[in-house]
């Protein structure tokens, strides 16, 4: 097999690394845990953009990158199709399907925080799975709203937001005693497409709840797109 530099960032990302020898690299950016169950070299950390990615790639005789990040992490998969390009090493990517409304959502697609912001004026009880984002915004909470934000972990926040630390998978009960207890009326969300954070979107849909989508980034082409691990193992 051709040494892979692996980039991880979502969970289909390990379930690759797992299939990896030591000849191969497991990159994090350095969020999260780092798995110890891992038979393939772990790195943690940035390349120092485009140019500091190549510059690994041949220093490291990689012959094929893999871009495994989350489908919102626009910077890194640029980053990867421009080193790509700069040494002429093969970069797939993993790009996991966005999530489909169903017949009786209401979802409503916002392009960035100020659009999202005038779309959440109706709303008192709003509950942010964005990850940290938001709490560079407490300042802007109407006198009206009172936040719930949820993420990776807990930290301070003020007297008009409340910020969970939690990691998925997330349970569909679960879900549901939260948008009880903090009477939620509207969900904002990345459209992740990520089966361990999907549950809510359930509890929105029982609930009735507006669900504002945080529009996807457009990612760069690559030598080989999948959508699923199976494809892409195979593909190997």
């Amino acid at each position: 097999m051709k040494r892979i530099l692996l980039l991880g960032g979502i969970t289909e990302a390990l379930a690759i690394a797992r299939t990896l020898g030591p000849e191969h690299v497991y990159s994090l950016a350095g969020i999260g845990r780092v798995p110890s169950d891992l038979k393939c070299q772990v790195r943690v950390g940035g390349f120092g953009g485009a140019d500091g990615l190549a510059a690994y790639l041949l220093g490291e005789s990689i012959d094929l990158l893999i871009d495994a990040t989350h489908p919102y992490a626009a910077q890194i998969s640029a980053n990867a199709a421009r080193a790509s390009q700069l040494t002429g090493v093969p970069c797939w990517a993993l790009r996991r399907p966005a999530w489909q409304a169903q017949a009786a959502d209401d979802w409503r697609e916002v392009a960035g925080w100020a659009e999202l912001i005038e779309a959440l004026r109706p709303f008192r009880r709003p509950l942010f799975t964005l990850g940290r984002e938001p709490l560079a915004h407490l300042d802007e909470i109407p006198a009206h709203q009172f936040w719930t934000l949820r993420a990776l972990e807990a930290c301070p926040s003020n007297d008009r937001c409340e910020v969970i630390g939690a990691r998925g998978p997330f349970q569909l009960e679960d879900e549901r005693t939260l948008f009880e207890r903090r009477q939620i009326d509207v969900l904002i969300s990345k459209n992740s497409g990520s089966a361990a954070t999907e549950p809510k979107l359930q509890v929105a849909r029982e609930r009735g709840i507006t669900v504002l989508i945080l529009g996807r980034p457009q990612l760069p082409d690559v030598s080989r797109h999948f959508s699923t691990v199976q494809a892409l193992l195979q593909a190997l």
